[in-house]
């Protein structure tokens, strides 16, 4: 079951892409905010993901269309809460602290808050993904005006923010869609420092140079695509 780790604060639901993480995903969900709902969207996952998942308490929803954005926004769909965060399942980030991440959005401080990951061990964050980061985080402050040193998958909003933007990328382009349009909307896009640690297994996407290209491929079509009118009112 999935074990307490906050009982403060609001609530909300926490989406886990997932494709093959049946080793890690004991720990993470482990560290789920009590009286969070965990959705953990399988992507086509070969070694018992889904069966691992719910034996623990969590919602599992199948999304057999492969790609991160395609789990991340299956996820979406499939919440109800007022507030809905995003985090890798691979034990590089601690679901706990997203906890503090939906009071600060509560509390009107942000609407969409990232975690900026400093890596605490040597290999957690490869030098080829660093610089495909650094990089993508310069063309983001070109396009929206917005200076965030990380790109991560870590993040907290409104669900109905979020569905307001209109999201089409279902590659490794959805996160940085999702903060594109936010600045397009006027929404307050903050980040914040949260400790990134080796995942368990191999990486799927940036573990590898090829990994890499192909996702900083993704978000440069997404940073020129044009300014999109989404329906975000505040």
């Amino acid at each position: 079951m999935i074990l307490p780790s906050d009982d403060s604060g609001p609530r909300a639901d926490i989406v886990l892409p997932c494709l093959d993480e049946a080793a890690a995903l004991p720990g993470v969900l482990a560290r789920v905010p009590r009286g969070w709902r965990a959705i953990v969207v399988d992507n086509g996952s070969t070694d018992g993901s889904a069966d691992v998942a719910r034996s623990l308490g969590a919602t599992v929803v199948h999304e057999p269309r492969r790609g991160f954005g395609s789990a991340c926004h299956a996820g979406l769909l499939a919440s109800d809460a007022e507030y809905v965060c995003f985090c890798d399942c691979d034990g590089s980030l601690d679901p706990a602290l997203l906890a503090g991440f939906v009071r600060r959005v509560a509390d009107g401080e942000c609407d969409l808050l990232l975690g900026r990951r400093r890596p605490q061990e040597r290999g957690a964050w490869p030098a080829h993904a660093r610089a495909g980061n650094a990089a993508l985080s310069r063309m983001l402050h070109r396009r929206t005006g917005l200076r965030l040193r990380d790109l991560g998958p870590m993040r907290a909003g409104r669900r109905a923010d979020l569905l307001a933007l209109g999201l089409t990328d279902r590659r490794s382009g959805y996160p940085l869609q999702m903060v594109v349009r936010a600045a397009d909307a006027g929404l307050k896009v903050a980040e914040t420092d949260v400790p990134y640690l080796a995942r368990t297994g191999k990486s799927k996407v940036t573990g590898t140079w090829l990994g890499t290209w192909h996702a900083v491929r993704d978000m440069r079509a997404v940073l020129a695509e044009p300014t999109v009118p989404v329906g975000v009112t505040r």
